[in-house]
């Protein structure tokens, strides 16, 4: 199955935005119904050519009774169920529609209750990012989960940050690189120290980070140096503090999922490293309550391949493995290289291809990706 991604101001007030899609030569199509700030090209609609999403906005209408102290905001540059209208409008056109969910990614609700957000072993609190620790974050996720299932009633669940957020972040004006932490340092800052979650390390573990991070450790850390290697003794439980995190989210999600909707398919956004955070939660151990895992496919694609088979091993026999495709730069309007990348990620062991993203490609883009869908059959 190909799944092409979409925001719902791609398709509300462009007529021709299903026919397009359905000519794509997918099956389906990711909506987003909860979606982060951004500013997007819209390179095909009749009345825009860029967007700006100033904050964290949900496309369905508010029902303020069920809700409960995290209230997700409307959007003032779309209609307030413009994931209705796009829903609709698609599926005229034949293709199912599934509801993508970001759901700890919200700067919006994280500005607004700093005591819910990740801080990292400084105290600095990252505002994007909702730690599912505490009780509140899960109980919105879970009532987010229940009302795109109830009054957006997609054909597929697709959840996207169903664990914690880390350090990075693109956001406006991002003034982080030049501090040259490496890639130990960047999962050593994405541990989270808020009120819920540092009483649950050993207590040694918040020291030892900061001395890390400030090279004030007895040994200097090279670039080779993983998370692991500087924890050391208290890396096991430490890790296992923060997997048991995404697993609580995860499961609690899908137990929501399963009874508002039994019948819907739900779709993971994970990492099988166990470090991992952000839009792809940790997924070690793997999770036979779902129906597709999909592993993000926007980089080195020999190491996607890799990172695609593991999860493959950690699927069950029912389960579908999915590659998030990357078709925007760097990556190439060449349909042959394309092709070549997607056969890469199919014998790596994904029956599935999300394709990213189909309303910002610029039209020979889009063409490329076509063509790249039918050679690669």
């Amino acid at each position: 199955m190909n799944v092409a991604y979409l925001y719902p101001w791609d398709v509300v007030g462009d007529p021709s935005a299903p026919g397009r899609l359905a000519d794509l030569g997918v099956q389906t199509v990711a909506l987003a119904a909860m979606y982060h700030s951004t500013r997007a090209a819209t390179p095909y609609h009749p009345a825009h050519r860029v967007l700006d999403v100033p904050y964290p906005a949900f496309y369905l209408p508010i029902r303020p009774s069920s809700w409960s102290r995290l209230v997700p905001a409307s959007p003032t540059w779309t209609p307030a169920d413009a994931y209705l209208q796009a829903r609709d409008a698609l599926k005229a056109a034949g293709l199912q529609v599934h509801a993508w969910t970001v759901l700890t990614h919200n700067s919006h609700l994280g500005s607004a209750n700093p005591d819910l957000v990740v801080r990292n072993a400084f105290g600095d609190p990252y505002p994007y990012a909702l730690c599912p620790a505490h009780e509140d974050v899960i109980e919105y996720c879970e009532r987010l989960v229940q009302e795109i299932l109830k009054v957006g009633e997609p054909d597929g669940l697709i959840l996207e940050a169903c664990g914690p957020m880390g350090f990075g972040h693109q956001t406006v004006h991002e003034k982080t690189s030049g501090a040259d932490w490496t890639s130990a340092d960047i999962d050593l800052l994405s541990l989270c120290f808020c009120t819920n979650c540092a009483p649950q390390y050993p207590e040694p573990t918040r020291a030892v980070v900061r001395a890390a991070i400030d090279r004030t450790a007895p040994a200097p850390q090279s670039s080779a140096t993983t998370a692991e290697d500087v924890l050391g003794p208290l890396a096991d439980e430490v890790r296992t503090v923060r997997v048991a995190q995404t697993t609580a989210l995860r499961q609690r999600l899908i137990s929501v999922a399963r009874r508002a909707a039994p019948n819907v398919p739900i779709t993971l956004h994970a990492n099988p490293d166990p470090w991992a955070t952000g839009a792809f939660a940790p997924l070690p151990s793997g999770e036979p309550g779902a129906d597709v895992l999909v592993a993000n496919c926007w980089g080195d694609p020999a190491t996607d391949a890799a990172r695609l088979a593991r999860l493959k091993d950690l699927a069950t026999p029912d389960q579908r493995v999915g590659a998030y495709v990357l078709a925007l730069p760097p990556r190439p309007a060449d349909p042959d290289v394309l092709a070549d990348q997607l056969r890469t990620y199919t014998k790596a062991g994904a029956s599935e291809l999300h394709l990213y993203h189909a309303g910002l490609a610029s039209p020979p883009r889009l063409a490329a990706l076509a063509k790249a869908l039918h050679l690669h059959g």
